[in-house]
């Protein structure tokens, strides 16, 4: 099967290590021991540190649905989505609901994208958005351990601690929008149907956007 039938059927998941994954078998295949998960999968459970020097785990959170976004400043494509308030706007409509929202920083000191907590506290503040959380990961630790390969790269997670969706957040893979375009955005119809108890329509997507700038790449 190819990725692009797996992502297209979203019942079977091709992963990088080039194993086959079925999001309602975890570990159903030897070769994904180690591969990042994916939806239908428990969330690693990962320490984490914010711009306050705080650290916690993200099983802290179990109990609430958990959207993880990973982001870039510089990139034009983060830069789409919070210039045209989009992605602000999922953000409140979340946070209303009591959904926890975390902003997470993996570009490495030195390459585009880093911010210390200074930086990050500033643009975070600068752009309007309000998460629950702004997490510093400089090794790229937190971004590995979920295979984030993009800006923006979503994860929403269901109050059991399963990745519920997983990949862009909408279905616009592009910079400038189009005049006249109406974005379907995953994400917040994932969070609706986690809300409503429900698995998303869809689970998996390709994230697009600029690639995270880890440490050795």
């Amino acid at each position: 099967m190819t990725a692009a039938v797996a992502l297209a059927t979203f019942s079977w998941i091709e992963t990088q290590a080039g194993g086959i994954y079925s999001p309602t078998e975890p570990n159903s295949h030897p070769k994904t021991k180690g591969v990042p998960p994916v939806p239908g999968a428990m969330a690693p459970s990962i320490s984490m540190q914010d711009t306050t020097g705080r650290k916690f785990n993200l099983s802290a959170y179990r109990g609430k649905i958990v959207v993880l976004e990973w982001t870039n400043y510089e990139c034009p494509y983060v830069a789409r989505h919070y210039n045209s308030g989009s992605m602000q706007a999922v953000q409140t409509s979340a946070l209303k609901d009591g959904v926890v929202w975390l902003t997470i920083f993996s570009s490495a000191p030195g390459k585009q994208g880093y911010q210390d907590s200074r930086g990050a506290e500033y643009f975070t503040a600068e752009k309007g958005s309000k998460p629950n959380a702004k997490v510093l990961d400089p090794t790229g630790v937190v971004g590995k351990a979920f295979g984030a390969r993009t800006t923006p790269h979503m994860f929403v997670i269901d109050e059991t601690g399963r990745i519920a969706y997983a990949g862009a957040i909408d279905d616009q893979p592009r910079a400038v929008l189009p005049a006249g375009a109406v974005p379907r955005n995953y994400v917040r119809e994932a969070i609706t149907a986690v809300k409503n108890k429900q698995a998303p329509a869809i689970r998996a997507t390709s994230a697009y956007g600029c690639s995270i700038k880890y440490a050795g790449n």
